[in-house]
């Protein structure tokens, strides 16, 4: 039996419209698609370059994550170049450890680009003076990149006074006792030990409306010392979520409170609930290198 011409029309138009639902859900991105952690590296003094990958191997295999590493070409001492920076137009959050780089400007427009979106960022220990230029250049404005993106103290020295107390000291590290339920700190020990040197950025750092996290207390320091935070939350400038820590030392890597604490950060920062089950010590044995 022949369909009549009006139904068989309308026949024809539910398929299609199935038919084009079907291929939207096929190619529309997912919600089970897997988050892109970008690593910007390139210290002098850290390692970062050799702890940061991984940490990035730890989330591809255990977390269900893609990670991309960046590098300083051709090694970490290398000031004005890290290849590969187009690429944090497809990242859902950027983690950096820097110290007093130069990058070129096109360089810095792929960072710039990325910081306007309102993504999340994250900062390790130098990120806090990321970028050296000299008074005057056309991208000076960066040297304060540590206040505009990671609510912490511009730069070294200068009016914010940052510094810290000497090399020969270490750090006792306890959470924060109003933060206690805080999900980034979920599994983290309540007290450790670390070997990074207390950073001070008080009293006008983390910026106004960050949340505290741990606090850190300078053992054997070189000068007077006073409690600092080491770690913080908050929004930046450009309204993005922002996980930073003044601690970083390579051997502050190998502690299993402080891999926590970054693996619970990565996962607050994509917006993701932090893991119920901890998967387990990274094995991170990185050397400490002194600066050049």
């Amino acid at each position: 039996m022949m369909l009549k011409p009006r139904l068989f029309l309308i026949l024809c138009a539910v398929i299609c419209c199935i038919s084009i639902t079907a291929f939207a859900s096929e190619t529309k991105p997912g919600k089970d698609k897997k988050p892109l952690v970008v690593f910007v590296t390139g210290d002098h003094e850290y390692s970062g370059e050799a702890t940061l990958p991984l940490v990035a191997a730890e989330l591809e295999k255990n977390y269900g994550m893609r990670t991309i590493v960046l590098k300083a070409y051709p090694d970490h001492n290398a000031e004005k170049d890290i290849p590969g920076l187009e690429v944090l137009k497809d990242a859902d959050l950027v983690v950096f450890y820097l110290r007093w780089r130069q990058l070129p400007k096109e360089q810095l427009a792929h960072i710039e680009a990325y910081l306007k979106t309102g993504k999340p960022v994250m900062g390790f220990r130098t990120t806090t003076h990321a970028f050296n230029y000299p008074k005057g250049d056309e991208n000076e404005k960066w040297n304060a990149f540590g206040e505009f993106a990671l609510n912490a103290p511009p730069g070294w020295g200068g009016k914010a006074a940052h510094t810290h107390y000497g090399h020969n000291s270490s750090t006792d590290v306890s959470v924060i006792a109003a933060q206690a339920n805080n999900p980034i700190l979920t599994g983290v020990s309540p007290n450790f030990h670390v070997r990074s040197w207390l950073y001070r950025v008080l009293p006008d750092y983390p910026t106004k409306g960050s949340t505290w996290l741990l606090m850190g207390k300078s053992v054997n320091p070189d000068k007077e010392a006073i409690e600092n935070p080491v770690a913080w939350t908050g929004t930046n400038s450009f309204g993005g979520k922002v996980f930073m820590t003044t601690m970083g030392h390579p051997d502050d890597f190998k502690l299993e409170p402080f891999q926590h604490l970054i693996i619970n950060a990565i996962h607050w920062e994509l917006g993701q609930k932090v893991p119920k089950t901890w998967k387990g010590k990274i094995d991170i044995n990185v050397p400490y290198r002194e600066a050049k």
